[in-house]
């Protein structure tokens, strides 16, 4: 890996850690709709978005050439199922509060990213990685403890999301190309909850207020730039790379929740989040020395 190749890397998983850190301020304006509804028009507006933008660069025919292949169209599904369960997620934490258990989630996804590389792709962990992610398992049971009960909400973000890269970074299909399909993959689901809510009378893509209506086409674009460049990410750098630079998204959501949405820490919870930080902190030395050494 050239270091060219490495810099536009780190430049695509800065702008799409940043978008993604400012979500919960974008989709609390839109806590007055059901998660799922957010869902389906977010998979929609999406869907539409890239395939202007493959239009305007006329990239149909890379599209065509996925579609002969079935194992990288199954890879892309399965790309899809993660990603739509954690948006799902995501959601039901920014409208029921919990902005705080989410961002613990994003938290631990670069240390799920490491793991995984260890399990999956069979990379070797140091021992101060391995101190990274003893540290934590420590935060995990700490939350158990603290909370009464398994954090699921944080650890179904982080797994999904930290498996959705590895399964993203085996495709070799470009950014735009896979996120079209992984949104069009979305589609047949979202259409069958419409016409589920449309025999209650409820317009999921419908809406009355105008302004909603605008959020929810908003939505979709914002989920689409991310998404291309956190793709665009995970092709030019290793799967340890694209966890340090994870923790960017965490800290502006953690930031949000706390001091702009007012949600409530327990001093308990801290040394969760202390633990999260210090194995982050040991992770990045060592990715540092990594990448010196190089």
């Amino acid at each position: 890996m050239n270091r060219k190749t490495q810099l536009a890397g780190i430049g695509f998983g800065l702008l799409a850690y940043g978008i993604w850190g400012f979500f919960p301020l974008y989709f609390r304006q839109l806590a007055h709709v059901l998660p799922m509804d957010i869902l389906a028009n977010r998979a929609v507006w999406a869907c539409v978005f890239v395939g202007i933008l493959l239009s305007l660069r006329q990239r149909w025919a890379s599209v065509l050439v996925v579609f002969k292949n079935p194992r990288q169209l199954a890879m892309l599904a399965l790309a899809a199922l993660l990603v739509s369960s954690n948006w799902l997620v995501f959601l039901w934490a920014v409208a029921h509060q919990q902005v705080v258990a989410s961002s613990l989630g994003y938290f631990l996804t670069p240390l799920v990213n490491v793991l995984l590389g260890l399990i999956v792709l069979k990379e070797r962990l140091n021992k101060l990685e391995w101190l990274a992610v003893g540290l934590a398992v420590i935060a995990i049971a700490n939350e158990i403890i603290t909370l009464g009960s398994l954090p699921w909400v944080s650890l179904f973000l982080a797994v999904t999301f930290g498996t959705y890269g590895l399964v993203r970074k085996q495709i070799p299909v470009d950014a735009i190309s896979g996120l079209w399909l992984e949104t069009l993959a979305m589609l047949p689901v979202c259409g069958i909850y419409a016409l589920w809510m449309a025999q209650s009378g409820h317009q999921v893509f419908a809406p009355n207020n105008a302004l909603t209506v605008t959020l929810l086409i908003g939505a979709g674009i914002l989920t689409a730039v991310p998404l291309m460049a956190f793709a665009a990410a995970t092709q030019r750098l290793d799967l340890a790379t694209v966890g340090m630079l994870m923790y960017i998204n965490p800290t502006l959501q953690f930031i949000t929740a706390v001091w702009i949405f007012g949600e409530p820490l327990q001093s308990a919870r801290l040394i969760s989040f202390a633990l999260i930080w210090s194995g982050l902190f040991v992770f990045s030395w060592s990715m540092w020395q990594k990448l010196r050494h190089r």
